[in-house]
């Protein structure tokens, strides 16, 4: 409770900032309108439905994309950190591509598979596969060999050493490796969304690049707003209680 008011009175004041520095007119109300009316554009958004529409559609991109990437990220991390040969070949490759910004794979996308959804997808996989990777191999190397060497030594083989020591094992750095791809995959998408417009769903990027057309910094401002609640909602509803659960099981908790 004490971190909630916390949480709630630096928000607090930081509402108190912004709206001082619109009182001192330091810049134009174009370019910093007041926490009115951002609070007002968001408001009418939602009674007009638009906000709700956009969220929902790039929630769907986001999930999708991200669905992927973990059925391809995870295994290849777990193989990475046990097959040498995979982490100096793959793992390579994914070090380097997790350095390139995500907005880079927009053109490749682009010219790949034109303005569609699966150029949105294309960039969310992209994302978010690499750092996912990276994340897992690092996490899964941190186990103790001794779990392993232990295992077999009581006859433990091939995948059963996989699903019942590797895995169980590694998975609060497995938990902590899916919030930090969550990450990129927003990332990602926010980038795709603003290059990209598809008539099958405009996004939350979408508003965010009329906004800017439009020169409406209340919507830009509001739309930031939603994108930022969004990604704490994810963490502290989901990604949060994942790792509180899995740490204190094994013993690592904080």
């Amino acid at each position: 409770m004490t971190r909630v008011l916390l949480a709630l009175g630096f928000f607090i004041f930081l509402l108190g900032v912004w709206q001082g520095m619109v009182i001192a007119g330091l810049w134009s109300p174009v370019l910093l309108p007041a926490p009115m009316d951002v609070g007002q554009y968001l408001w009418s958004a939602l009674l007009d439905g638009s906000l709700l529409a956009a969220a929902a559609v790039t929630m769907r991109r986001l999930v999708s994309g991200y669905a992927i990437g973990v059925v391809i990220g995870l295994p290849l991390g777990l193989i990475a950190s046990s097959v040498s040969w995979v982490e100096g070949t793959i793992g390579v490759l994914a070090l380097g591509l997790q350095t390139l910004p995500s907005v880079c794979w927009v053109p490749l996308a682009l010219l790949w598979f034109g303005q569609t959804e699966g150029a949105l997808l294309f960039v969310v996989v992209m994302g978010t596969v690499w750092s996912l990777m990276i994340a897992t191999s690092t996490g899964a190397r941190t186990i103790p060999p001794l779990y392993a060497r232990a295992a077999r030594t009581m006859g433990s083989r091939g995948m059963h050493t996989w699903t019942r020591v590797i895995l169980p094992a590694s998975l609060p750095h497995l938990i902590t490796g899916m919030k930090q791809g969550w990450a990129f995959a927003w990332r990602s998408l926010m980038s795709a969304e603003i290059f990209v417009s598809i008539l099958t769903g405009f996004g939350l990027g979408n508003l965010l690049q009329y906004g800017r057309e439009l020169n409406a910094m209340d919507q830009v401002i509001g739309v930031i707003i939603v994108i930022v609640g969004i990604g704490l909602l994810a963490d502290k509803a989901l990604f949060g209680p994942w790792e509180q659960f899995l740490h204190r099981r094994w013993g690592t908790g904080r």
